[in-house]
């Protein structure tokens, strides 16, 4: 710990105490700086010694005081004394709060099996391992989180294809960006990529906005909403007509091609410029460039390509590219690395899988989602969270009474007054938050819980470096860790569990064992340290191992998806809304709605209260292009209605042309403006039971003000 003195000599002691800021989870978590005067945080700085940001912060990170000491921040439990909605609660007790909702927890376990409690895990990420454990332990297999709408169903299509893994950018010559724009999501990454492009790297970006991304980028791929498999598919024409594909790997490697290349002969350039809008100049410039430029990688998002009715299948058909071109497990291309805690590689090996669940599946009775959603069953070790409402309201194949819930936000699902509504009807419900949110209200018991910089927490790095925080000030007010709480509960629902008795150092020592790390060890270095002798993983492990699918190899044509029905090869679909699915409907709805596209200030609302992020944009607005403004006789900052066949919302209109004509672009989670509302509850990938968030039709008009 250094020290600082400020001002003169007798003046009061500055520490600079070690943390990391969570607030884009999981794959920052930057170092900070954070001085502390008094126990109160008074400056915040990026911590030069991590080397994931390097002493940077961007605009969340740097408003870090304004989130912890936020006037709205939750001091007590609290036990809810009006209906349901109306904000009316009492305060109570820590213990008399955690002993209700174990008594209540434990009276609908008896009464209706311990599957009639959900344990749902929203942005946090930190205290998930621990949540899992504390539903299998309780006997619930209903553990659900937002990767039901976030990154899952990117790693299904990985799965399914059998190459699960993400670019090597250090070593990579040729870069194909698949819809992510760090520079607003991972402003780390961003950093890394801009090394690579001065040390020559071509970069090609596919996304339907222009973005500093694809300000970046040699190639800007910039494609109708939810076509990304017709361009995939194209792009894959180009790669087999002019042979420059990898025949060595497609003959010994891989399952189903012969149908997968009667497939991408029904798309040519032409048919993907028809369909997707990109030249076909563009799409055989980008086949030609991706493939011809070895070793290449491909850098896709969690949940952009996955947020349509096709999602899985489309990305399905980018990530055959890969293999493709014989760029998977290879020096930069696309490696498989095993992750190290929280979907994080950092050179060495956990128990956190096997500590999150102590019971096998067989042992417990169906997860939700289920018997809807097989194949994310079959790959995705939680419920689907999307078929939580349905179940809820129909109580097949069981009844859900009760959920636990920490940072549980209704506005995450599709028709989110609808989710409201089936909320109301359960027995009890208990939100974990920071704040008192809109879904609080809806809670019996809600209690507070503390930021990143309160509590203690594992985090890991690729850069092979591990840091054990420790709270750098006492937690604000009556807060406590989410894992507290958790350990708390376990103890009160007397769960016989060995970890869960022994504490959360000991778990975590547990958990460390087969790296050689331990919680001891760690606290020597409130900064992190580098992980000692990281393992070398090789390279083309599939040569000795096969590949994670039925078949052992990488499967153009995936024989689960057979299995359940599915078409095997990655066949493109259009959206269930769209001019070409649905003509009569376009022609009332004449624009494509894009819900959820990244603002660099925003981390879904979690900075909305925040005074700098919330400056940035102070009112709900829906991105249009101008072309689309003249057309529809539309101003800047003008009132407009953004509707769907669902419904309508009341907001700004922001001009823009990052945006492409024809389409809106509209951030989520707004308490004033909610564009989830706008969408059908059963508006989903039936193979993922991802909402499509991204390709709604639409309409606008201008409201008099």
């Amino acid at each position: 710990m250094s020290r600082l003195r400020a001002g003169d000599s007798t003046s009061a002691v500055v520490e600079i105490r070690k943390s990391i800021c969570t607030m884009c989870d999981p794959q920052t978590q930057c170092g900070l700086d954070l001085h502390i005067l008094d126990g109160e945080i008074v400056k915040v700085e990026g911590s030069l010694e991590n080397p994931h940001n390097v002493g940077s912060l961007c605009s969340k990170g740097a408003a870090t005081r304004q989130y912890v000491y936020n006037k709205e921040r939750l001091k007590t439990p609290l036990r809810r004394i009006g209906p349901r909605g109306s904000g009316l609660f009492e305060p109570i007790s820590w213990d008399e709060a955690l002993d209700e909702v174990a008594s209540k927890l434990q009276g609908i376990k008896g009464a209706y099996g311990p599957e009639a409690v959900a344990f749902f895990a929203g942005y946090p990420k930190w205290m998930r391992p621990y949540l899992k454990r504390l539903a299998h332990s309780f006997g619930s297999p209903n553990f659900l989180t937002e990767s039901s709408t976030c990154a899952q169903a990117m790693m299904m299509a990985q799965k399914l294809n059998g190459t699960p893994g993400f670019p090597d950018i250090k070593n990579s010559r040729c870069l194909l960006v698949w819809s992510s724009n760090p520079f607003y999501s991972n402003t780390c990454l961003a950093r890394q990529l801009l090394k690579a492009k001065q040390n020559g790297m071509k970069i090609i970006t596919v996304d339907p906005r222009i973005t500093p991304m694809t300000a970046q980028s040699d190639l800007h791929l910039q494609l109708k909403p939810g076509t990304d498999g017709a361009l995939a598919l194209s792009m894959a024409n180009v790669i087999l007509l002019e042979g420059l594909y990898d025949a060595e790997f497609i003959r010994d490697h891989t399952h189903g091609f012969d149908e997968f290349q009667r497939l991408v002969e029904q798309y040519p350039p032409e048919t993907g410029e028809a369909i997707t809008g990109v030249p076909r100049e563009k799409i055989r410039e980008a086949a030609r460039l991706y493939a011809g430029t070895k070793p290449a990688g491909l850098m896709p998002y969690s949940s952009a390509v996955v947020h349509h009715t096709n999602g899985v299948q489309n990305y399905r058909a980018v990530f055959t590219l890969i293999a493709l071109t014989g760029n998977y497990d290879v020096k930069g291309g696309n490696m498989a690395l095993p992750p190290s805690y929280l979907y994080i590689s950092a050179g060495f090996a956990t128990r956190m899988d096997e500590f999150s669940m102590p019971k096998r599946w067989e042992d417990m009775a169906p997860r939700i989602g289920q018997d809807r959603f097989p194949v994310w069953s079959e790959l995705v070790p939680e419920a689907q969270a999307m078929h939580l409402p349905v179940q809820i309201a129909s109580e097949v194949p069981y009844p859900v009474k009760a959920v636990l819930g920490f940072g549980m936000n209704h506005r995450m699902w599709p028709d989110s007054p609808g989710f409201l509504k089936q909320l109301e009807s359960l027995d009890f419900i208990v939100n974990v938050d920071l704040f008192l949110t809109d879904t609080c209200n809806w809670a019996d018991i809600v209690l507070p819980a503390c930021s990143s910089v309160e509590r203690s927490e594992l985090r890991c790095y690729p850069e092979n470096y591990v840091i054990l925080t420790q709270p750098a000030i006492n937690p604000l007010y009556e807060s406590r860790s989410d894992v507290e709480i958790i350990y708390n509960l376990a103890k009160r629902l007397q769960l016989a569990d060995p970890l869960f008795d022994a504490g959360y150092e000991a778990s975590l020592d547990w958990i460390l064992e087969p790296s050689g790390l331990t919680v001891r060890e760690l606290k020597k270095y409130p900064g992190g340290m580098p992980v000692p002798a990281p393992q070398h993983v090789p390279e083309k492990k599939y040569l000795n191992r096969g590949f994670p699918t039925p078949s052992g190899k990488m499967e153009f044509s995936s024989l689960l998806l057979e299995r359940h029905g599915h078409p095997g090869v990655p066949l493109y679909l259009h959206p269930e809304q769209s001019a070409a699915k649905t003509p009569e409907l376009a022609a009332k709805f004449p624009l494509v709605l894009n819900t959820g596209s990244r603002l660099p200030m925003f981390v879904h609302s979690r900075t909305f209260r925040l005074p700098w992020t919330k400056s940035l944009r102070p009112a709900a607005a829906a991105d249009m292009n101008p072309s689309d403004a003249v057309r529809f006789g539309i101003k800047q900052d003008d009132a407009i209605r953004l509707s769907t066949p669902k419904g309508s919302i009341k907001v700004r209109a922001n001009l823009t042309e990052m945006v492409q004509p024809g389409v809106v672009h509209m951030y989520h989670a707004y308490r004033d403006a909610d564009v989830n509302s706008l969408i059908d509850a059963d508006y989903l990938d039936p193979i993922s039971g991802f909402p499509g968030f991204k390709s709604l039709l639409c309409k606008i008009d201008r409201l008099e003000t």
